[in-house]
């Protein structure tokens, strides 16, 4: 109703996938690429970019979650999904003073329910 409040409900998450953020200054730019989900973006600034690519990652698995590709995907991919949110992580980079990695703990929200709707 107009004027009523809506509350947002918690929504336990599902599980837990561990995601390697890459971020590279070109020029006057900065790209960033989710190294397991191949998702990129740039920034004028590294907060920028990071923020882009969260963004970007964050669509990525709900699109792939809401037309029921998450399992094929992630098993396609090596992409492990935890059912409990991982205590440490550990990453494996060859050292390049132009690149920075960051590591990315991305909950994934639970399927919306789907109901049927009588015909």
């Amino acid at each position: 109703m107009k004027g009523e409040k809506r509350q947002a409900t918690a929504v336990s998450p599902k599980g837990y996938v561990h995601l390697t953020l890459e971020f590279c200054r070109e020029g006057k730019r900065w790209t960033a690429c989710c190294e397991e989900l191949g998702t990129a973006t740039f920034g004028r600034s590294l907060p920028e970019a990071e923020e882009r690519l969260k963004e970007a990652v964050l669509l990525h698995l709900n699109a792939i979650e809401a037309v029921g590709e998450r399992e094929r995907f992630f098993k396609e991919n090596g992409i492990i999904l935890h059912q409990t949110k991982p205590k440490s992580l550990t990453i494996h980079i060859t050292p390049n003073s132009n690149v920075f990695i960051q590591a990315l703990v991305q909950p994934i929200p639970q399927s919306p329910s789907k109901e049927r709707v009588p015909a």
